[in-house]
């Protein structure tokens, strides 16, 4: 009790002593006319400690509100080509309006000293955010993670998924370069924050976009990290070793060298807690099982990983680049799975339980490289080969009854299933650019190619029985099915892009892509000596699926500050060819629908746009779903495919709205999404009234569609030793199906609502305390009056709290409850998870001894309600449960010929 007394103390004094202040003014070039875009910020006049900032408008006006302890303040104002400003000012609870600021133009002769000024903590430059890292204050221990949680406008969920300004970023580069492929989870999670010096926020772009010049997508976001000069020679390294009941065990490194241009990252884990194993979270590093978000309703299983891998990245000479990267992965996962179903039909019901088991084991290796020859400044070549292979067994089994609507027993079925498991895949990107002088115009010469190949040995037995008024009809597979697959994949585009003013282009392309999938399935039945040398024909395949796609386009884009303008017309003609060679059945027919691109996105000012964008695609069916050939693996569900069934054909509209506002903390972003689906593929299945044995195919059809709404709003407070954020947030989401149930064709419509509110209060090496709560609105509707509506609500609640006193001593606990509203009675429809962690650092905080217990109170579960189009299934799976663990944690670094352990111990919890 004490020790809360201590901390309700310590909470009230960092919230007293500090004097709110407003600052005002506008910001003026030297002829008097506004800056907008100025970085305007004040500092302790002390020891140059950022307090506040801001971003002047495009009125050049400016307010800037916090609160000190001080009584004077160096204002500085910052913008690209000027001199930097800079004014003692006198804090005062009023607020002061400091009048009109002209900046001075910079003019740097030959021979002239030029006195350099604190970074501002962000510039705005013409598509990209920057941020200094050095002016947000974190713990000296902190990674790249917590220092994004800390920027202005960056949230960070319980994935590791970061936002910008309510874009998602898709990925994270180092000085320019990929950092471990396409994982950024890996760079925000190990990257210390005392090796970076900048953060730059950009719109994604391609390595040919950022070479032409040509805008990127404004729709997802790109991180760029850039090492300190003086930290960019030297090395990073952390290793974990844990052990804990039921024989749960944790292993991990990962080692990471700099040299200039050079960069070499080395990792390793084994565990068998469902992690990663390379979070390296500092309050709980891989707890694994993770929250009840993540295992309630979550796909369950225990899985045993085993992981290693390496990334590197050279330049020499600024002509040649190379960066690649290898990952080895072994795992072995057990899933348990009981299943109860309701299945309606429109004139009956019928309901089915089951319970399956899988353990799956595999090895998988995985490969990049990229290299990049620039011959001059106008002319590059670019060269990416990839490739993947797996090698793995499965066992499988599998144990169901259907009772009719009396609850009288219609079938009972199992299973059992060895299969051997290869597939490797290769792919080649080959990428040429000219550029033609410096104002955007280029040719673009692109080919790529993917070969993929997978082996399945499969042994598969199976004992259904049958039950009806003459008696009880038995049925045995026993076979050995070899499936082959093949994947070819050959694709070409040239583009060229001429000048026609200044940002305004004429873009002219072509893009040819071949497909050729083959599938060879030979099923053999067991004979008197069960031998496998009985081939059933009606069972086996030998189908191929050509598909080629031609579009010719054109369009005219205009590239502005203000408005951005992208159109692309022209013409989207598919050829689908299919072969049966078993029954030398084929046939091929030509599809032309109308392609298009088009893209409106106005920036109001900095930070303030509006987007709205129009696309259509054609999407082939899988050859499961083209071949005419039966597959009983299910003998519950005789599947058979359609050779007649043609491409889907998809209208895609969506926009957004995104307004941050830097003077206040808050921003509000908004999104739509419609999609409307002409010819989609769906099942039809048949089933029959006896013995509720099902049969299906694949038809198209048409009235598909599907809609999304979102708003999201959220708003940061800091003092200079506390900080409050908050966000709410309303998802919607509607969709339109169409679909069948037992021969009989249907509409469904389903809406989704749902709220959520999540807050942070962090005192600065104190406390950090994170409630958050959401729930989710569903409401199904039916046309066929026996398929029953659904109306529920489920609930979700979380609680963080973390204390980082006294000093290397770091105490969290993360609870979270989940309700789900449509769950049967049978199965629980609760979970209470409570993950707690004890740390203490030493050793010149280079070691870190902690012990952290999963699910404290021993309720984890992994219940789910699935409601489909015409059934609702109820889900039970085996699931990570209660642990206890002790871990320790080494860590070394050394940049510059300076080496030093670890900081301050400690980060919230991410959920």
């Amino acid at each position: 009790m004490k020790f809360y007394f201590v901390i309700a103390f310590i909470f009230i004094s960092a919230i007293g002593f500090s004097q709110k202040f407003e600052l005002s003014g506008k910001v003026l070039d030297p002829d008097g006319n506004p800056l907008p875009s100025a970085t305007v910020y004040v500092e302790k006049v002390s020891d140059s400690t950022l307090v506040t900032y801001t971003i002047s408008e495009s009125s050049g006006e400016f307010t800037l509100a916090g609160s000190s302890k001080e009584k004077n303040l160096n204002l500085l104002i910052s913008f690209a080509g000027y001199k930097s400003f800079k004014k003692l000012v006198e804090i005062k609870e009023e607020t002061q309006n400091l009048g009109d600021l002209k900046m001075e133009l910079e003019d740097n002769q030959l021979g002239e000293v030029t006195v350099v000024a604190s970074r501002p903590p962000l510039t705005l430059k013409k598509d990209t955010l920057e941020f200094n890292a050095d002016s947000f204050k974190t713990r000296q221990n902190a990674n790249l993670e917590e220092l994004l949680e800390k920027l202005p406008g960056v949230e960070v969920d319980s994935d590791g998924a970061i936002t910008v300004n309510g874009k998602p970023v898709s990925s994270i580069k180092v000085n320019g370069k990929e950092f471990f492929g396409d994982d950024p989870l890996i760079a925000t999670k190990n990257l210390p924050k005392e090796i970076i010096e900048k953060i730059q926020v950009s719109n994604e772009k391609t390595k040919s976009e950022e070479f032409t010049g040509k805008a990127g997508d404004p729709d997802n976001k790109t991180i760029n990290i850039t090492i300190k000069e003086d930290k960019n020679k030297g090395y990073f390294a952390r290793a974990t070793a844990g052990g804990g009941t039921d024989d749960r065990y944790e292993l991990s490194a990962i080692g990471n060298i700099f040299k200039d241009d050079m960069r070499l990252s080395i990792l390793a884990s084994s565990n068998n807690i469902n992690s990663s194993g390379f979070s390296f979270d500092e309050v709980y590093g891989m707890m694994g099982g993770g929250n009840a978000r993540s295992v309630f309703g979550g796909g369950g299983g225990i899985t045993k990983a085993e992981n290693a891998g390496l990334n590197y990245t050279n330049e020499w000479s600024d002509k040649y680049e190379l960066n690649g990267d290898y990952f080895f992965g072994r795992n072995d996962t057990r899933q348990e799975t009981t299943i109860q179903r309701e299945n309606i039909l429109p004139d009956q019901r019928f309901f089915t339980n089951s319970s399956n088991y899988s353990d799956l084991k595999n090895d998988s290796h995985r490969a990049n490289a990229r290299f990049e020859i620039e011959f001059d400044t106008l002319t590059k070549l670019s060269v990416s080969p990839r490739f993947t292979a797996n090698v793995g067994n499965s066992e499988r089994g599998s144990s169901s009854e259907s009772l009719n609507e009396d609850r009288k027993l219609a079938n009972t079925t199992s299973t059992t299933e060895s299969e051997d498991i290869y597939s490797t895949s290769f792919s080649n990107n080959i990428d040429f650019i000219k550029r033609f002088g410096n104002r955007g115009a280029f040719l673009q010469l692109e080919f790529r190619n993917t070969y993929d190949v997978q082996e399945n040995d499969n042994y598969f037995y199976s004992e259904r029985v049958v039950y009806d008024d003459n008696g009880n009809d038995t049925e045995i597979q026993d076979q050995y099915i070899d499936e082959d697959g093949n994947t070819e994949n050959y694709s070409f585009s040239v583009s060229q892009r001429s000048v026609l003013a200044d940002d305004l282009f004429l873009d002219l392309s072509y893009d040819f892509s071949s497909n050729n999938n083959t599938n060879e399935r030979y099923v053999f039945e067991a004979d008197q000596n069960g031998d496998y040398s009985v081939l059933n024909e009606g069972l086996s395949s030998n189908f191929e699926v050509k598909s080629r796609q031609h579009i010719p386009n054109a369009g005219i884009n205009y590239e502005g500050d203000v408005w951005r303008i992208d159109t692309n017309f022209g013409l989207l003609n598919t050829t689908l060819e299919n072969n049966n060679y078993l029954s030398d059945i084929s046939f091929d027919n030509t599809y032309n629908n109308l392609y298009m691109r088009a893209r409106i996105r106005y920036e109001v000012e900095r930070s303030k746009s509006l987007s709205i964008d129009y696309s259509t695609d054609a999407n082939v069916p899988s050859v499961r779903q083209l071949q005419p050939v039966i597959d009983q693996t299910n003998p519950n569900n005789i599947v058979t495919g359609n050779p007649d069934l043609r491409p889907s054909y998809t209208h895609n509209i969506r926009g957004g709205y995104r307004n941050f506002d830097f003077s206040t903390r808050s921003g509000i972003f908004s999104y739509f999404n419609l999609n409307f689906t002409e010819n989609s593929v769906v099942a039809r299945t048949i089933t029959d009234p006896n013995t509720l044995l099902r049969t299906t195919t694949y038809t198209n059809v048409d009235g598909a569609m599907s809609a999304s709404l979102g708003i999201f709003y959220n708003k940061q407070k800091k003092n200079e030793n506390s900080e409050f954020r908050y966000r709410l947030s309303l998802n919607s989401s509607y969709n339109k199906n169409v679909g069948f149930s037992n021969g009989v064709k249907f509409n469904s419509e389903n809406i989704g609502i749902g709220p959520s509110v999540r807050f942070t209060y962090a005192i600065e090496d104190v406390i950090e305390v994170n409630p958050e709560f959401g729930i989710d609105y569903n409401n199904s509707r039916y046309s066929i009056s026996n398929l029953n509506d659904q109306e529920f609500i489920n609930q979700r609640a979380g609680l963080e709290v973390t204390t980082y006193w006294p000093k290397n001593v770091v105490f969290g606990n993360d609870i979270s409850y989940n309700k789900f509203g449509n769950v049967s009675s049978e199965f629980d429809n609760t979970s209470l998870l409570w993950n707690t962690s004890l740390g203490y650092q030493f050793w010149d905080e280079k070691a870190n001894i902690k012990l952290k217990v999963y699910d404290v109170l021993d309720q984890v579960i992994n219940t789910r309600r699935v409601i489909g189009e015409d059934y609702i299934q109820d889900t039970n799976s085996l699931v990570l449960t209660q642990y206890a663990m002790l871990s320790f944690t080494y860590n070394l670094k050394n940049f510059g010929g300076e080496g030093y352990g670890g900081g301050r111990g400690g980060r919230r919890p991410r959920r």
